[in-house]
């Protein structure tokens, strides 16, 4: 059973490894969007796909497949092992004591699409949070936004605004400004990947004027993150 990433959506990002396994494969499992976003390669396979918040579902029925003697793609967006289904499946086989081979497929994570269109804002120490509160509870997140603040790293912020969670950014946004100027490099990259990509350098000042949904990376610099050129960089100290 392979645990795959499929990259950020586009096929120029997708790993030729990920692309053997789902060629490969008798059963592709996964979310509606991502199995769209790998039409190209499905030719015989069963497909079996379903909405949101249906992750264990989809878990369970990749594992039955694959004990059944089937050859199984359970495919993420981005990394697998990054917020994708990866831990998921692996939770549950142990749980149900099901022995199944598992292959994680590494793939190109959301935050290293949206830094790379950003210029190079990750090339020192880094962190990165979802501010979904549905699985973890939103005193926690505080808790890490604050340490991250105060430890003057990089930020790469997942999940960052919703139509229903629209709070949340706020609060990340004013617990950075507790440690960071006004003026820190922010970037929003959103839909990367996909024909609706667009890109936004702000600063923190100005992060929440700008257009931020579910489908947007937000990446706060640090100390001495910079615009150069028009991209964004935190410089790692080769130069001086």
């Amino acid at each position: 059973m392979f645990l795959v990433g499929i990259g950020p959506g586009s096929v120029q990002d997708r790993t030729p490894r990920a692309a053997e396994a789902i060629s490969s494969c008798d059963v592709i499992v996964g979310y509606d969007p991502y199995v769209e976003a790998v039409r190209d390669l499905l030719t015989t396979q069963k497909v079996m796909t379903s909405g949101m918040m249906k992750e264990t579902e989809r878990c369970r029925a990749a594992i039955n497949e694959a004990l059944s003697g089937k050859k199984v793609c359970l495919i993420s967006s981005g990394d697998a092992g990054v917020y994708g289904m990866a831990g998921l499946a692996m939770e549950m086989a142990a749980a149900d004591n099901d022995t199944v081979d598992m292959e994680v497929v590494p793939g190109v994570t959301a935050a290293n699409s949206a830094a790379a269109l950003m210029g190079a804002p990750l090339m020192l120490d880094s962190a990165t949070i979802s501010l979904s509160d549905l699985l973890v509870p939103w005193e926690m997140i505080v808790k890490r936004l604050e340490a991250v603040a105060a430890a003057d790293l990089v930020v790469s912020l997942y999940n960052p605004r919703s139509k229903r969670r629209v709070l949340q950014l706020e609060e990340a946004t004013r617990i950075m400004l507790q440690y960071r100027p006004g003026t820190t490099p922010v970037g929003i990259a959103t839909a990367v990947g996909t024909e609706d990509q667009f890109l936004v350098l702000t600063d923190l000042d100005h992060l929440l004027e700008q257009e931020v949904g579910m489908r947007s990376i937000v990446i706060i610099g640090n100390s001495t993150t910079c615009l150069l050129g028009g991209r964004m960089v935190t410089p790692r100290g080769y130069y001086r």
